[in-house]
């Protein structure tokens, strides 16, 4: 039984986990750094002022003696000094990761609003629904599972991933009036600019151009909002020469990913989608024109 999308994200933290044992991989190093947010103390809500004295939040700090954009040999000094080199100028940092804000899956999981728990059976990677998923309100709900693919501490990611997919394998007709409601979560999810978080984001959007008709058609007025950090990443590839990628199955390349999500869109687009995927991505070439 090949494993779902939320059970490789597992899989490959574990991995993750086993190859860089210092740690700074991991969810707890994100958090301490600021990239993702922390939980709440309890399901209650955060413990009151008074009854934290005494504990320090632990924060990275930069000691003096890093390399920092601001610190450089001075061009030139006084009385005579020898002039040194100029510092370059800073990086763009168009690729580097931005903070993932809090996402409403988790303020809505914790305190108990989604009918979803974890399955706990022989066969890992499934959700057990309380309801029947043909019977939820599409509009509530969808939003909030796209919402929560930003996460990425379990139970949250895997609940939200894997819960998205459920979704959309029995939507149906239900989920094309829906779509204009995604494109913020889609917005907020790509431009984190986490390799990770984006891979996942453009797996669920090729599912959702495939799990209707007409959806790939109802996207093409918001390419404008989910295309721009396409047009960054497109050439982020890995340079191999004549080695093998064995991380494919994963399907985690970045370039690669947006390749097949843009002929996706083209696709099913209809006869608009290249010319606005061409205009938001100039060196785009049609996969159906000749």
């Amino acid at each position: 039984m090949p494993f779902g999308a939320a059970s490789t994200l597992m899989i490959d933290d574990a991995l993750t986990a086993m190859i860089h044992r210092d740690g700074t991989r991991g969810v707890r190093f994100a958090k301490q750094s600021g990239m993702i947010p922390r939980g709440q103390h309890s399901v209650f809500g955060d413990f009151p002022p008074g009854h934290m004295q005494g504990l320090k939040m632990k924060k990275m700090v930069k000691v003096a003696s890093a390399p920092s954009a601001l610190t450089g040999v001075p061009f030139s000094g006084y009385g005579g000094a020898a002039r040194g080199v100029p510092e370059g100028p800073p990086k763009a940092g168009s690729t580097a990761k931005r903070l993932a804000p809090k996402t409403e899956f988790r303020k809505f999981y914790d305190r108990g609003d989604l009918p979803i728990q974890v399955f706990h059976g022989a066969v890992g990677g499934k959700i057990a629904w309380k309801v029947d998923v043909e019977k939820l309100d599409y509009h509530h709900y969808l939003p909030i599972f796209f919402d929560g693919l930003r996460e990425k501490e379990d139970p949250y990611r895997f609940l939200a991933v894997q819960g998205t997919y459920d979704m959309l394998e029995k939507g149906g007709s239900k989920i094309l009036p829906v779509v204009p409601q995604l494109i913020v979560p889609m917005k907020v999810g790509l431009n984190t600019r986490d390799p990770e978080l984006m891979s996942t984001m453009m797996k669920v959007i090729q599912t959702l151009v495939l799990s209707g008709e007409m959806i790939g058609e109802a996207l093409v007025p918001y390419y404008r909002q989910i295309l721009p950090v396409f047009n960054i990443y497109r050439g982020k590839n890995e340079n191999l020469g004549d080695k093998m990628e064995y991380s494919q199955r994963k399907r985690l390349n970045v370039g690669d990913l947006i390749c097949e999500t843009l002929n996706l869109l083209e696709i099913h687009g209809g006869e608009d989608a290249f010319i606005n995927i061409k205009y938001m991505i100039p060196v785009y070439e049609s996969c159906v024109l000749a």
